[in-house]
């Protein structure tokens, strides 16, 4: 393993475990909450908006604000030796609709949103932080609703837009990951849609999207999105945890091998988390994520870059414990 990441928000410098209270009644004593911060002082990535109160200058100020705290915690990672993350999609409201929709250039502040862009470049390129985006799942190329392409196909392009402006060249190792979303009962049909739609993305989202096995057993197993990298290249991720619902014939090893054989000489991603059963005391794997890694999480001798799923984020970096 070469490193290990978390996704969106970091718990301790502005996150809350009032999800897990609620759930199983415990508190992890370390997020920005239970640390007693002011909700002044939280550092996050996700402020938005409503659509009904859109204004392009609140929405302006809030983009600013994301950026400068997303610099804030790629430093807080560096300290901590954590070099991988996924940025929150929300961290550019309403970016891709249709109606409201805009370009960086529209911004009235788009000369600072420019520059904090670069500098998140940067830094990332100077530390080598890998940074990564998982659009929300109405995100579905396959669909049968053009509609729903449109909009999916949009919101794809601007996901890839910010990273053309931090300064990324379009490659796997800035991945923006999607699940094919449809088809349960038209898997055929599904993936042809992907394969033909694929062609209305721009090359810089072309060059990094890949796709991630599904956690419904009627769903995209490993074996069903071979078909989809047969056809237009796009890499597999591999998530530990949805293969348990979702095999596709395979063990976890043969899956997880396979994927990995998809990314060329990109090292690849995979997802990994464990049920919440776990902290529920049930006698049943669940698909929801568990707060904290329990594992151990075997690597089966695959050089990758682990994405936590878990709900403690940044804090169930240190729960887990890997077999290389």
């Amino acid at each position: 393993m070469r490193e290990a990441g978390y996704a969106c928000i970091n718990m301790e410098l502005g996150g809350s475990c009032d999800t897990t209270y609620k759930q199983v009644g415990k508190r992890c004593g370390r997020c920005q909450k239970c640390l007693g911060g002011k909700a002044k002082d939280k550092i996050y990535t996700n402020r938005t908006c409503i659509k009904r109160t859109f204004d392009i200058d609140v929405v302006a100020q809030k983009i600013e604000d994301n950026l400068t705290d997303l610099l804030r915690i790629l430093e807080w990672n560096e300290s901590k030796g954590i070099r991988f993350m996924r940025l929150s999609s929300e961290m550019f409201p309403f970016m891709s609709h249709e109606e409201l929709g805009y370009e960086f250039e529209d911004l009235p502040n788009f000369t600072i949103v420019q520059m904090l862009l670069t500098q998140i470049g940067n830094f990332a390129d100077t530390h080598q932080h890998r940074l990564t985006y998982h659009p929300g799942p109405f995100n579905v190329l396959g669909s049968k609703n053009p509609k729903t392409v449109e909009r999916t196909v949009r919101d794809l392009e601007c996901h890839a837009k910010v990273f053309d402006a931090m300064g990324f060249e379009p490659s796997y190792y800035n991945k923006i990951n999607i699940h094919l979303g449809v088809g349960a009962d038209d898997h055929d049909g599904a993936i042809a849609r992907f394969v033909e739609n694929f062609k209305l993305l721009s090359p810089s989202v072309q060059q990094r999207l890949t796709l991630e096995n599904d956690d419904k057993a009627r769903m995209f197993s490993v074996v069903d999105l071979m078909r989809v990298h047969e056809a237009v290249g796009v890499p597999i991720v591999f998530d530990y945890h949805h293969h348990k619902f979702c095999t596709g014939g395979l063990s976890e090893e043969d899956a997880l091998k396979l994927a990995c054989s998809t990314w060329g000489s990109v090292r690849p991603v995979v997802h990994y988390s464990e049920s919440r059963g776990i902290e529920q005391g049930l006698d049943k794997e669940t698909p929801a994520h568990s707060d904290l890694c329990y594992g151990p999480m075997n690597l089966y001798g695959q050089a990758v870059d682990v994405m936590i799923e878990a709900k403690f984020k940044e804090l169930a970096i240190e729960t887990l414990e890997v077999i290389e």
